[in-house]
């Protein structure tokens, strides 16, 4: 049987790639589980307090590869119900890009602390109140520069300082990108205060196929500019 009788026989019209998409999702959020274990329990464990913002930073350090792999295997999904192999794809991130993502997340994740640690601490630091509207600021603009970071490095075989510049050109280039990224730090903020850092692991792939979507523009851009 020929590959397009196949495709009919399984079908290519909308349901098929609903199906496929969610089928992606499913083998994506479980391997996301899987890599993330260690990490996930702990973080879902702690209670929200200041004291427990360098264990909870700690635990993150393995959500960054994890992270660039679901990435990688979103972006190279395929819509055909015969060709599925989202496993593959990930683990191929996964194995590619780890060195890569942690050269950026470590630091990353280190900044983070430290504004982390400062913020849980503002009263007992005694400065004025516009400081902590400024470390507010920083941290988020620091989550959004990570976002393009990570799809960046995730999809792209760039030097990590290549990378980190690449970034930060995107947080003033595509506004748009960053103005959807933040709606997702919001959703995704929103989701671990109001309901639970467990129901934000489960949604994860979910998330990462937002970013995708809404990071198109900054990596059409990618392709176009900076890769031969």
């Amino acid at each position: 049987m020929s590959a397009t009788a196949v495709r009919r026989q399984f079908g290519d019209g909308p349901l098929a790639r609903v199906a496929a998409l969610v089928y992606t999702l499913l083998v994506v959020e479980f391997l996301l589980l899987v890599t993330t274990l260690p990490a996930l329990v702990p973080l879902v464990l702690l209670e929200h307090d200041a004291s427990n913002v360098p264990l909870a930073t700690a635990c993150a350090l393995p959500l960054g590869p994890a992270l660039s792999a679901a990435l990688y295997a979103v972006w190279h999904r395929s819509a055909d119900l015969t060709d599925l192999r989202p496993a593959a794809a990930f683990w191929r991130g996964y194995r590619a890009n780890f060195r890569g993502v942690l050269l950026i997340w470590l630091p990353w994740l280190a900044f983070i602390g430290v504004v982390g640690v400062n913020l849980a601490n503002f009263a007992a630091a005694d400065v004025p109140g516009w400081w902590a509207v400024l470390l507010v600021v920083v941290a988020i603009s620091g989550a959004l520069w990570m976002a393009n970071a990570l799809v960046i490095a995730s999809l792209f075989a760039f030097r990590g300082p290549d990378v980190a510049r690449l970034a930060s050109y995107f947080l003033v280039r595509a506004r748009g990108v960053a103005v959807g990224n933040a709606c997702l730090l919001v959703v995704a903020a929103g989701i671990t205060v109001y309901v639970s850092d467990a129901v934000l692991a489960l949604l994860a792939s979910v998330l990462v196929l937002a970013l995708v979507r809404n990071s198109r523009p900054m990596i059409a851009e990618v392709q176009e500019e900076f890769t031969a």
